[in-house]
């Protein structure tokens, strides 16, 4: 479902993935989409992963990424603003490639995109904690699953 704001501008769809290329045709590969991150130890560093964006509307925009614990109040990672431009009637995909991002427990993170300094969106981020076998660790599932 497409948000908006107050000059036209939509967000289409926020995905999280490893990687991301860009093919012949303008077209975007997306390697390793995902939701959740399964991790067998906290703190866990993260090494590489991108929040992809696509917008319709038009005109000049600056996008934030930032990624901030359960609460909103302790920043995980901030990207840099990067400048985007929709031509009349077009699209614009928005790429924030992270790097190195240490994740001090498991939990849910929202991942915030704002667009020229304004909330435009925000997803959840979980992070499970799992045992050798990819199950949920007992001692950490109520914390990060419910």
């Amino acid at each position: 479902m497409a948000k908006g704001n107050e000059g036209g501008l939509r967000l289409a769809y926020t995905i999280f993935c490893d990687d991301v290329r860009l093919e012949v045709g303008n077209k975007l590969s997306l390697m390793g989409v995902f939701h959740q991150i399964l991790v067998q130890h906290v703190p866990v560093t993260v090494m590489k992963f991108a929040v992809v964006t696509q917008w319709r509307g038009e005109g000049r925009h600056l996008s934030e990424v930032r990624i901030l614990s359960a609460d909103r109040q302790q920043p995980v990672v901030l990207a840099e603003p990067s400048p985007f431009e929709v031509a009349a009637g077009g699209v614009a995909n928005n790429i924030s490639f992270f790097f190195n991002v240490e994740f001090p427990a498991p939990g849910r993170y929202r991942v915030q995109t704002l667009i020229d300094s304004s909330l435009a969106d925000e997803q959840e981020l979980t992070l499970v904690l799992v045992d050798q076998n990819g199950l949920p660790a007992p001692d950490a599932t109520s914390e990060a699953v419910n």
